[in-house]
Protein backbone atom coordinates (compact mmCIF):
# COMPACT_ATOMS: atom_id res chain seq x y z
CA UNK A 1 0.00 0.00 0.00
CA UNK A 2 1.92 2.80 -1.20
CA UNK A 3 1.41 5.71 0.91
CA UNK A 4 0.43 3.84 3.78
CA UNK A 5 2.35 2.79 7.07
CA UNK A 6 1.52 0.51 9.92
CA UNK A 7 1.03 2.20 12.70
CA UNK A 8 0.09 -0.89 15.10
CA UNK A 9 0.13 -4.68 15.09
CA UNK A 10 -1.08 -7.08 17.19
CA UNK A 11 -2.77 -10.43 17.37
CA UNK A 12 -5.99 -9.70 18.92
CA UNK A 13 -8.40 -8.29 16.20
CA UNK A 14 -10.95 -6.57 18.97
CA UNK A 15 -7.26 -4.11 19.87
CA UNK A 16 -7.05 -3.88 16.22
CA UNK A 17 -10.61 -2.35 16.27
CA UNK A 18 -10.31 -0.03 19.27
CA UNK A 19 -7.21 1.38 17.20
CA UNK A 20 -9.47 1.66 14.00
CA UNK A 21 -12.40 3.34 15.84
CA UNK A 22 -10.44 5.93 17.45
CA UNK A 23 -8.70 6.90 14.88
CA UNK A 24 -11.62 7.06 12.83
CA UNK A 25 -13.25 9.51 15.76
CA UNK A 26 -9.51 11.56 15.64
CA UNK A 27 -10.63 12.07 11.67
CA UNK A 28 -7.38 10.12 10.96
CA UNK A 29 -8.76 7.36 8.21
CA UNK A 30 -7.34 3.85 9.10
CA UNK A 31 -6.76 1.07 7.37
CA UNK A 32 -7.14 -2.48 9.23
CA UNK A 33 -5.43 -5.39 7.41
CA UNK A 34 -5.97 -8.76 8.52
CA UNK A 35 -2.46 -11.12 8.33
CA UNK A 36 -3.64 -13.98 10.12
CA UNK A 37 -3.55 -17.29 8.89
CA UNK A 38 -7.19 -17.96 7.10
CA UNK A 39 -7.07 -21.72 7.67
CA UNK A 40 -5.07 -22.04 11.39
CA UNK A 41 -6.20 -19.00 12.26
CA UNK A 42 -3.39 -19.36 15.45
CA UNK A 43 -0.39 -17.26 14.27
CA UNK A 44 -0.02 -14.24 12.28
CA UNK A 45 -1.25 -10.17 13.11
CA UNK A 46 -3.66 -7.93 12.46
CA UNK A 47 -2.11 -4.08 11.53
CA UNK A 48 -3.88 -0.56 11.38
CA UNK A 49 -2.49 1.56 8.70
CA UNK A 50 -2.77 5.59 8.20
CA UNK A 51 -1.91 7.38 5.10
CA UNK A 52 1.98 8.96 5.81
CA UNK A 53 1.11 12.05 6.82
CA UNK A 54 -1.36 11.06 9.34
CA UNK A 55 1.24 8.94 10.93
CA UNK A 56 2.99 10.77 13.47
CA UNK A 57 -0.55 12.37 14.49
CA UNK A 58 -1.86 8.54 15.01
CA UNK A 59 0.94 7.46 17.17
CA UNK A 60 0.51 10.13 19.60
CA UNK A 61 -2.86 9.11 19.83
CA UNK A 62 -2.44 5.69 20.33
CA UNK A 63 0.34 6.49 22.70
CA UNK A 64 -2.15 8.94 25.22
CA UNK A 65 -5.34 7.46 24.43
CA UNK A 66 -5.63 4.03 24.10
CA UNK A 67 -4.10 1.65 27.24
CA UNK A 68 -5.29 -2.39 27.04
CA UNK A 69 -3.35 -3.02 30.19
Amino acid sequence: MKGWQKVFETDQSYHAEIVKDVLEDNNITPVLINKRDSSLNNFGQYEVHVASEDVLRALQIIKNDINFK
